[in-house]
């Protein structure tokens, strides 16, 4: 679904990326850990194709597509769905359009989306507004449900959220990526998901996101540099007891 080869990115004439390499498969969702100003976001951005992140080097592929200067609506319309950390207020424009114009040319039920989301008496609320953050949050996951990505790009999606809006929010992850949920008979076993087809990179600083969602691998960016790759809670609990740092240094 998404391959990345050898990545350079700069912002402001800085290297903030270096030569990064990933790769996540169709039906996969892959975690991304890293410290405040390891470059998380950046490779988001980079990956949508937003300006001021610029590509030294390498390529970035979408269903072996290559990507790497392709504008961001056209990225859109092959399928890539982003959801921001800090998502920005717009005066005047509804929520409800917004919504509308995230289905493109489908016929996409607004209401039925939003009662998904808990959002229904957001509808006619200017987009983000006032809102508090676990409402931007849910704002954001509606335009995806609406949007309805194969990849999707989210950045810290349990970011200050209290923790009933992180289970809705874990639940529309879930519904995003067609991955249903069986509750086994026995109440201390673990939910079962099923895998779909759609991917997933999920930013996340606290892990706390993990509780809600099912990944396939964890990496960690440290530095501008992608230094590790395996079990994602693996990954959360090292992290927890030593540090990125360490993280970083035993990955080296």
């Amino acid at each position: 679904m998404l391959k990345i080869e050898d990545l350079v990115v700069e912002v402001e004439g800085q290297t903030v990326l270096n030569r990064i390499n990933l790769e996540i498969p169709a039906g996969e969702t892959h975690i991304l850990f890293g410290p405040n100003g390891s470059g998380k976001s950046t490779l988001m951005m980079a990956i949508m194709g937003f300006s001021g992140y610029r590509v030294t080097r390498g390529r970035i592929y979408y269903k072996d597509q290559d990507i790497t200067h392709m504008p961001i609506h056209e990225r859109a319309r092959l399928g890539i769905g982003v959801a921001f950390q800090r998502p920005p207020a717009i005066s005047g424009l509804k929520t409800r359009d917004m919504v509308s114009l995230c289905g493109g040319q489908r016929d996409v039920d607004v209401q039925g989306l939003a009662k998904k989301a808990d959002f229904e008496r957001f509808l006619e609320r200017d987009l983000n507004l006032n809102f508090s953050g676990g409402e931007m949050k849910r704002s954001e996951m509606l335009q995806l449900l609406a949007q309805a990505p194969e990849l999707v790009l989210l950045d810290e999606p349990e970011s200050g959220v209290d923790l009933e809006n992180v289970v809705l929010l874990g639940d529309i992850i879930n519904e995003l990526l067609e991955r249903g949920v069986r509750y086994p008979k026995n109440p201390d076993a673990p939910p079962h998901r099923r895998k779909g087809t759609k991917s997933a990179l999920v930013i996340t600083h606290t892990g706390h996101i993990l509780d809600y969602i099912t990944a396939e691998k964890g990496h960690v960016l440290y530095d501008g540099v992608l230094c590790c790759a395996r079990n994602a809670r693996e990954i959360l609990k090292w992290i927890r007891e030593y540090g990125y740092e360490e993280c970083f240094r035993c990955a080296s």
